[in-house]
């Protein structure tokens, strides 16, 4: 299943998920700052949902609310994780 994510609080502007069963396939966020985004996207391949949330929800980027990683986390959770 690919999802597309329409984040908010970000620098990037939507998240593509692709996920089967509840292992992450790929990510590609839009915008942003692309290198980490490109790093954070690699290691998540091949991880399971639930370990991705138990490790990046509640991320802040500096003084903001949220962060990239934690609208992952959200979208995983609106996607029904």
């Amino acid at each position: 299943m690919i999802y597309t994510y329409r984040t908010t609080g970000t620098c990037s502007t939507n998240i593509e998920i692709e996920v089967e069963g509840d292992v992450i396939k790929n990510v590609v966020y839009w915008g942003g700052c692309n290198g980490n985004l490109q790093g954070i996207s690699k290691l998540l391949k091949g991880m399971k949902v639930s370990d991705v949330i138990s490790k990046l929800e509640g991320i802040k980027c500096g003084n903001r609310s949220t962060s990239c990683p934690d609208q992952l986390c959200k979208a995983l959770h609106e996607m029904g994780y």
